[in-house]
C-alpha cells in the first residue's frame, strides 16, 4: 500500500470511529460508569456485589462481557424502575456474556456479584450499544452477538420460506486452532436432529416391503433379550420401548461422552437389563438406545451399512452433497466444525459421542438443511405419504397422544403447526423447525456447548411474525406479574416428577424465586399469575396447586407435555442416621461399585473413576446426587430396618439396583 492510500485509509477509519462515537453519545447520558470499549477492572469480596450505572435511551440494545479472571461471577441487569430485566450465571470461569434491551429510558444498573462464597478479580467491558434493530437480519446479528467473534465457537443460522433460503449467516469460529470461520456451508454435528433421518430410512424400507413398523425388533435383531413383551419398531421410533437409555446408564459406571464405546454395547445394555422399565408403548421416555438399534435394523434389512444406506437413499437424491453420517468420532469430516466447551483455561476442544449414529452423528450444513425441509413439501423421496407417517404423533397404550411422531416433535406455535427437533452431542447444538402450513422454517447449528437454542423462537418471530397468532406471545417474552413473598414461600420446596423421579427444588431468596434440578443450572422463575410461572431461558412453565386450606402438595411441569409432580416432605437426617447408609454397594447389572460414606456431615458416593458425588436428602431414605445421572438414589431396607442396597434413577434410566456388599 503506497503512502497516499495509507493516509486515505487512516482518514476513513478516523471518520468511521468519530461517527460511531457520535452514535454512541446518542445513547449514553451523564451518570454512566461504563462506556463502550473501555475495560474496567474490579475485585469481588465474598457476598459483596459491585454495581455499574449506565444511562440509556429506550429501545437500546447492549452487549458486554465480564471476564471472570479469578472469580465465578453472576450478573443482574436492573431497569431504571428497579425491575430485574435479566440475569446471567453461566460458566464458572472465562467469559460471562450479557446482553439486554431497554424498554424505558434512564439509569440502568449492571450488578456483578460473586457466586456463593467465591471472591476474586474480574473485568467488564461493553462491546456493543446501539438501537434495537428493526430489520430482522440485523436483529439476528444482535441476538447472536456473543458468538460473533473469531475467538469464540460460533454458529450458523438459516431461514427458509417458499423453498428458498432467505437468510443465511455464520458467526464466530468453526475451528479456533486454525481460525476457520463458521459459515452456512460448514458441516457440523446436528445431534438428535438426526433422528428424523433415521425414521425416514425405516419408512423407506417399509415402502419396499422389507419390514413393518409393527414388527418386533427381535425379528431383525434376534439376539436381543426377550422380556416377554413385543417391542416394535414403532415403539423404538416413538421412544416407548422400555429400554434403558444408553447415555444415562453408562455414566453410572464412570463412562464419559468421549470414552470409547462399541456399538454392540447398545445390545449388551439391553441384554443385561433385568426387566423393562415400563411396558412397551405405555409411556414416552426419550431413548437413544432405541435409535442406535434402528440404525442396526436398517443395516441388517437393507444389506448395506447405515451410513451407506443414508447416502444412497436420502442424501444423494436430495442433493445434500455436504451431508454424511460420521461413523466414528475419529473419522475426518473435511472443513467441519470442532466442538468446544468452557474450561478453566478457556475454550477446550471436545469430541463427539461414540456409537451414536442412528440417534445422532449426522454432519450437515445450513444450505443442505434447506433441501431436507423442502422434502416435507414435495415428498421427493418417499412421497407425501411418507411425510404424513413421519409426522403423525404417537399414541400410548393408555390412549394418550404424544407431542412426538417418528423422530420429530409435532406441535403448535402461536397458531401455526410446527415440526421441530433439537440436537446436542457433547458440545455441538442444533435445532430444526418447519411450519408446514406456510412452507417456512429455520435451522441453527453451533459448535459451542453454551449456545442457547431458545433464541430460535425469537428468530422465528422476526421472520414469520406476520403469520403467527398475535395473542400467542411466547413465555420468554411475555410480561411478569407481582406475587407476594408470603405466597412464594408456600411454593418453595422439593418436588418429584411422578413418572421419572427427577427432583426440582424451588428456592425463594432475597433476589427472586428460582428452580434448580440436581446437576443443572439454577433458573429464574417469572410469575404469569399467582400460581403459574415460566422458567427463564427455556420454553417451560410450572403450575402449583393449593387446596382449600392453602397447602401446596403438587404441581405440573409443562415442557412439550405435562408432567405431574408431588411435593416432598422435609427430610433432614442426623449424622447418626446418615451413618446407617455407609458401606460398599455393587451392581450386578452394570458390574460396578460405589462406596457410601459420611464426609463433613454430608452423605457422599465414591467411585473409582469419578470425583466424590454429594448426596442431598430428598425424602425418607432417598437422596439426589450432584450429577445428572443420579437424580435419585433410594435406599432399601429389610423388615428390621437394615440397609440392603439402593436403586439409582435419572429419568431416562430407572431403578438400577445396587446391593450392599459384605464387610
Amino acid at each position: 500500500m503506497n503512502a497516499r492510500l495509507t493516509i486515505i485509509f487512516a482518514m476513513l477509519l478516523a471518520a468511521c470511529t468519530q461517527q460511531r462515537e457520535r452514535e454512541i453519545e446518542g445513547f449514553l447520558e451523564e451518570g454512566s460508569d461504563l462506556r463502550p470499549y473501555q475495560m474496567v477492572n474490579g475485585t469481588l469480596e465474598v457476598k459483596t456485589p459491585q454495581s455499574y450505572k449506565i444511562n440509556l435511551d429506550s429501545g437500546t440494545y447492549v452487549y458486554g462481557i465480564v471476564d471472570q479472571l479469578s472469580v465465578d461471577a453472576a450478573l443482574k441487569i436492573l431497569s431504571p424502575s428497579g425491575k430485574e430485566l435479566v440475569k446471567f450465571d453461566g460458566p464458572a470461569s472465562g467469559h460471562e456474556v450479557f446482553f439486554f434491551d431497554t424498554g424505558e429510558a434512564g439509569l440502568h444498573v449492571i450488578e456483578v456479584a460473586p457466586f456463593k462464597e467465591d471472591s476474586g478479580n474480574y473485568s467488564i467491558v461493553i462491546k456493543r450499544i446501539e438501537a434495537i434493530a428493526e430489520v430482522p437480519e440485523e436483529r439476528v446479528g444482535q441476538l447472536l452477538a456473543p458468538f460473533d467473534d473469531p475467538e469464540v465457537p460460533g454458529a450458523a443460522v438459516g431461514v427458509y420460506h417458499d423453498g428458498a433460503l432467505v437468510y443465511k449467516k455464520g458467526f464466530g469460529s468453526a475451528n479456533l486452532t486454525y481460525n476457520i470461520p463458521f459459515t452456512s456451508v460448514t458441516p457440523t454435528n446436528i445431534g438428535s436432529v438426526s433422528k428424523q433421518f433415521t425414521a425416514t430410512a425405516i419408512l423407506l424400507l417399509e415402502q419396499e416391503g422389507k419390514l413393518s413398523l409393527d414388527d418386533d425388533v427381535r425379528k431383525h435383531i434376534p439376539e436381543l433379550k426377550d422380556f416377554g413383551h413385543s417391542i416394535t419398531i414403532r415403539n423404538l421410533l416413538n421412544h416407548m420401548s422400555g429400554y434403558r437409555e444408553i447415555y444415562n446408564t453408562l455414566p453410572i459406571i464412570g463412562w464419559d461422552g468421549e470414552s470409547f464405546l462399541q456399538r454392540d454395547e447398545a445390545i449388551n445394555l439391553v441384554n443385561k437389563q433385568p426387566s423393562l422399565q415400563v411396558e412397551p408403548g405405555s409411556e414416552f421416555n426419550y431413548n437413544n438406545t432405541g435409535y442406535i438399534l434402528l440404525a442396526e435394523t436398517v443395516a441388517r434389512v437393507s444389506g448395506i451399512s447405515f451410513p451407506e444406506f443414508m447416502r444412497q437413499n436420502i442424501f444423494e437424491p436430495l442433493e445434500m452433497n455436504n451431508t454424511q453420517v460420521r461413523t466414528d468420532p475419529r473419522e475426518i469430516i473435511p472443513k467441519s466444525s470442532m466442538g468446544y466447551q468452557n474450561q478453566d483455561y478457556g475454550y477446550g476442544e471436545v469430541g463427539d459421542l461414540f456409537a451414536a449414529y442412528g440417534a445422532g452423528s449426522i454432519y450437515t450444513t445450513i444450505e443442505d438443511f434447506g433441501k431436507w425441509l423442502q422434502n416435507f413439501k414435495t415428498g421427493k423421496i418417499g412421497g407425501l405419504e411418507l411425510i404424513t407417517k413421519l409426522t403423525t404423533r404417537g399414541i400410548t397404550t393408555k390412549g394418550d397422544t404424544l407431542d412426538y411422531a417418528l423422530g420429530i416433535g409435532v406441535g403448535e406455535y402461536r397458531g401455526q403447526k410446527r415440526f421441530q427437533h433439537t440436537g446436542g452431542d457433547i458440545a455441538h447444538r442444533a435445532i430444526l423447525i418447519y411450519y408446514p402450513e406456510i412452507d417456512a422454517g429455520l435451522a441453527i447449528a453451533s459448535n459451542n456447548a453454551s449456545f442457547p437454542l431458545n433464541v430460535s423462537t425469537k428468530i422465528a418471530d422476526l421472520f414469520f411474525g406476520d403469520y403467527f397468532d398475535k395473542a400467542g406471545e411466547t413465555q420468554l417474552d411475555s410480561g411478569e406479574v407481582e406475587v407476594s413473598r408470603e405466597l412464594l414461600e408456600t411454593y418453595a420446596g422439593k418436588y418429584k416428577f411422578d413418572n421419572s423421579g427427577l427432583i426440582i427444588t424451588y428456592i425463594l431468596e432475597d433476589d427472586g424465586f428460582f428452580a434448580q434440578a440436581m446437576g443443572q443450572n439454577r433458573l429464574k422463575m417469572k410469575a404469569k399469575n399467582d400460581s403459574s410461572f415460566a422458567y427463564e431461558g427455556i420454553e417451560a412453565s410450572v403450575v402449583f396447586y393449593r387446596d382449600e386450606e392453602g397447602i401446596v402438595s403438587s404441581a405440573t411441569h409443562i415442557q412439550g407435555g405435562e408432567n405431574t409432580m408431588t411435593r416432598l416432605p422435609p427430610y433432614d437426617p442426623t449424622p447418626e442416621q446418615l451413618a446407617e447408609f455407609a458401606g460398599k454397594f455393587f451392581s450386578e447389572e452394570l458390574e460396578t461399585m460405589y462406596e457410601i460414606s459420611v464426609k463433613d456431615s454430608i452423605l457422599v458416593a465414591r467411585h473409582l473413576l469419578m470425583e466424590d458425588i454429594s448426596l442431598t436428602p430428598a425424602e425418607e431414605d432417598s437422596f439426589s446426587g450432584s450429577v445428572y445421572f443420579i437424580n435419585e438414589l433410594k435406599f432399601e431396607r429389610d423388615s428390621n430396618g437394615k440397609v440392603l442396597g439402593f436403586n439409582v434413577s435419572n429419568g431416562r434410566t430407572k431403578g438400577v439396583k445396587f446391593g450392599k456388599m459384605r464387610e
